[in-house]
């Protein structure tokens, strides 16, 4: 495109992608650090949060699923320059997620104890009190976690992403440094590292819907905006937030069930394929963190009805993407052999590991940018019922009937499930960008 035509420059990128990456990043390294704190408070305590945060995932999946929604519906009106029609719909999302958020909470706080017991069985009385302690009080949190996706939301459907990653930068900070107080200096085993969580949500969701109502913002929140259900306004929002809800908890289940799998397997390849998701999840953020970019770029070429800036970003994006992805998966790589050092494992072990993040990296590196990044550029433009369709066929056909497959009846163990994973990114891949070179993604109507 000819660079007066471009409605972002590659400085506009690069002050959107940076802070998105390094936001990523911190929350990666804060959750190590928690991990390590927690265990200081015994087993039982870091059973009882390992359990509940999967548990907890399934929420935070559905806030997320929510924020996006509203995050595409945004991006798509401040595109336009509607600023008041943003407003309205960035209040609105507030008022429902919240809402939302409150009845989750409630629910929680009335059926905890038997919700733990449907999902994990007869685990230690120590390590079931363990859950029910750290679960009411992560339920309290619920609301805060959905007021922050709200108001974060409005700031990276601005493209003003160094907001959010401040805002996370002081509230890790506090979480951290609550759980150290918690377990050393009070000794609240689980409950003093559930209770910083509890305030550092808070504080990050206070502090951004401040900042959202402020006059001299572009997209503000008001009062009277809130108060209101606007039907029309919501069902925009939830059009395209429901089928991302759908795909993110088809994902989480599967995951449960291939936790299932991997089970079957012997101690060293459950202990191989734990150490490698760690690994994993720190490879992956390269990928991840470019998927709300994708959605403020994409959806503000479309709010303005420019199609062909839209198709320019898509590709550009991608390009970014993949450069990034695949210099950051090679630097994890590299760093794999040190990392393991950190772990008593055995030689047979490790080797297990490392063959473990060479096929995720490589794959994370080369499909990933196109099946996971790229497809949220899909749903910015409205395309979100074919995105849904592909991910959830894709993640049970591909991923959990070749994980079956591979690791069980052809006994290739973890090293099957992890191609299963690949196969299933190659998969969707392959047919986004498909429907990306059809321009058929281009026929929505999102406002």
């Amino acid at each position: 495109m000819e660079e007066k035509k471009m409605m972002f420059s590659n400085m506009d990128l690069q002050a959107m992608i940076i802070p998105l990456f390094l936001e990523q990043l911190l929350v990666m390294l804060v959750g190590i650090a928690d991990t390590l704190v927690v265990s200081y408070a015994g087993e039982a305590a870091v059973s009882g949060v390992s359990l509940v945060n999967q548990f907890n995932t399934i929420f935070i999946y559905l806030f997320t699923a929510l924020a996006s929604g509203g995050a595409v519906v945004l991006s798509q009106y401040i595109g336009r320059k509607e600023s008041e029609n943003a407003g309205i719909s960035a209040s609105q999302l507030l008022m429902f997620g919240t809402v939302f958020s409150v009845l989750i909470a409630v629910l929680v706080l009335i059926g905890n104890r038997g919700m733990l017991r449907l999902l994990f069985g007869k685990v230690d009385d120590s390590v079931m009190e363990a859950c029910v302690t750290y679960l009411r009080i992560s339920a309290y949190s619920y609301p805060a976690l959905a007021i922050y996706n709200a108001g974060a939301a409005v700031y990276r459907s601005l493209g003003k992403t160094n907001v959010t990653m401040y805002i996370s930068v002081v509230s890790n900070i506090i979480n951290v440094i609550g759980n150290v107080i918690g377990v050393f200096v009070l000794h609240g085993g689980v409950a003093g590292v559930a209770w910083p969580s509890l305030i550092a949500r808070t504080f990050s969701a206070v502090v951004i819907t401040f900042l959202c109502f402020g006059k001299k913002r572009e997209v503000v929140y008001k009062a009277s905006w809130i108060f209101k259900w606007d039907t029309t306004c919501l069902k925009r929002i939830l059009n395209v937030a429901i089928p991302n809800g759908v795909e993110n908890g088809i994902f989480q289940l599967v995951k449960v069930a291939l936790s299932s799998i991997v089970a079957l397997f012997g101690t060293y390849q459950i202990a191989a394929n734990g150490v490698a998701q760690s690994i994993w999840s720190l490879a992956a953020l390269a990928g991840v963190a470019m998927g709300p970019a994708f959605i403020t770029v994409v959806g503000q070429c479309m709010g303005n009805k420019d199609i062909q800036a839209a198709d320019y970003y898509l590709k550009k994006l991608s390009r970014i993407t993949l450069l990034l992805s695949s210099g950051w998966n090679l630097f994890i790589f590299i760093l794999t052999p040190f990392f393991l050092r950190f772990y008593a494992l055995e030689a047979g072990t490790k080797q297990l590991v490392i063959w473990l993040v060479l096929i995720h990296n490589v794959f994370n590196a080369v499909a990933f940018p196109y099946s996971g990044a790229l497809s949220n550029g899909l749903r910015a433009a409205g395309d979100v019922k074919f995105t849904m369709y592909v991910s959830v066929i894709s993640t049970i056909a591909g991923r959990l009937f070749l994980s079956f497959l591979l690791g069980i009846v052809f006994q290739m163990g973890v090293i099957g499930i992890a191609l299963a994973m690949v196969a299933d990114w190659v998969i969707r891949a392959v047919i986004f960008i498909w429907r990306q070179k059809s321009g058929k993604w281009k026929e929505f109507q999102v406002i």
